[in-house]
């Protein structure tokens, strides 16, 4: 196998393509289109988004110290771009986009009522990294849309139809292919049935 290699480069993808909202009190409220966002830490639940200095929303994030993470269904793709390529200096993008604010007990920023899941977030730290800050949050509360619950109360996350993000493209989740732990569980398997082959002679 023939590999080349390349300078420095960002090239851990796909990645989800995620629309953070935010608003300082008395203004507007926005949304900026994210690709660097991710889980950091599951106790307490934490993550992490890093965004451009010169972004209008990077101030307003770190003055409020909040701000909340969008899942991004495939009906919801072409907002998500839009709100990557526009300024919130420049346009009221909830009203551009006919997106619906959502307002909950968890702080003042609203989330985006039209996504599937809503991720509200706390900021602990702001790492400057270079060409994006980090803003490092714990996550203080969720609400997730009731059309994706199935029969048994248990919410369907596949069902919402998420997208990724690659080298500049959108795309959609593609198949199964197995659950967490299931390699293991196969090989235990075997060897259970191999096992109780032996104890029955």
């Amino acid at each position: 196998m023939a590999k080349q290699s390349w300078k420095p480069g960002n090239m851990l993808y796909p990645v989800p393509a995620v629309m953070i909202s935010c608003q300082r009190p008395g203004e507007k409220a926005n949304i900026i289109t994210v690709a660097w966002a991710g889980t950091i830490c599951s106790d307490p639940a934490m993550v992490s988004i890093s965004v451009r200095s010169e972004r209008y929303s990077h101030d307003i994030i770190k003055e409020t110290g909040e701000f909340v993470v969008n899942l991004v269904s495939e009906d919801l793709t072409r907002v998500c771009d839009w709100c990557g390529v526009r300024s919130g200096r420049d346009y009221d993008k909830f009203k551009e986009t006919k997106l619906t604010e959502y307002k909950s007990e968890f702080m003042n920023a609203p989330a985006i009522d039209e996504s599937p899941v809503n991720i509200y977030c706390k900021v602990k730290k702001v790492e400057e990294l270079g060409s994006h800050d980090m803003f490092i949050a714990e996550v203080v509360g969720v609400t997730v849309d009731d059309n994706y619950m199935d029969e048994k109360g248990r919410f369907d996350l596949r069902a919402a139809g998420l997208i990724a993000y690659s080298h500049g493209e959108y795309f959609a989740l593609g198949k199964k292919l197995g659950k967490f732990g299931y390699s293991v569980k196969k090989a235990g398997k075997k060897h259970g049935q191999k096992k109780n082959k032996k104890n029955r002679k």
